[in-house]
């Protein structure tokens, strides 16, 4: 990848109902703001929320776009998501197959 090609990102947040998680995949696709998003499997995270300590099953979601889409896919994602503090983490993909960026690229 050279510098003047667009960056994909993979976004990170977890959600906890999946039917839930895959009703925001569909809009997040949809409305042009990811190529492709992952509901993953129920795991359990251990973390610590308003003082307690807190272990829920929760399902992680995995959004890919590109880099210039971020702002307005965080402003959608926490305006969808059910959590008052939502994990939004974006992750650069420090090499992208060619074939794969090119279609991440084309999407409308």
């Amino acid at each position: 990848m050279s510098s003047s090609e667009p960056t994909l990102i993979v976004v990170m947040t977890t959600m906890p109902e999946v039917n839930q998680a895959h009703n925001i995949a569909k809009i997040l696709v949809e409305e042009k703001l990811a190529a492709c998003v992952q509901v993953m499997p129920s795991m359990t995270s251990t973390y610590i929320w308003q003082g307690e300590l807190c272990q829920e099953s929760e399902h992680l979601v995995l959004i890919k776009t590109l880099q210039v889409n971020y702002e307005a896919l965080s402003s959608r994602l926490r305006s969808l998501h059910p959590y008052e503090t939502p994990e939004v983490i974006a992750l650069p993909a420090i090499a992208v197959d060619r074939d794969y960026l090119n279609w991440v690229i084309t999407q409308p």
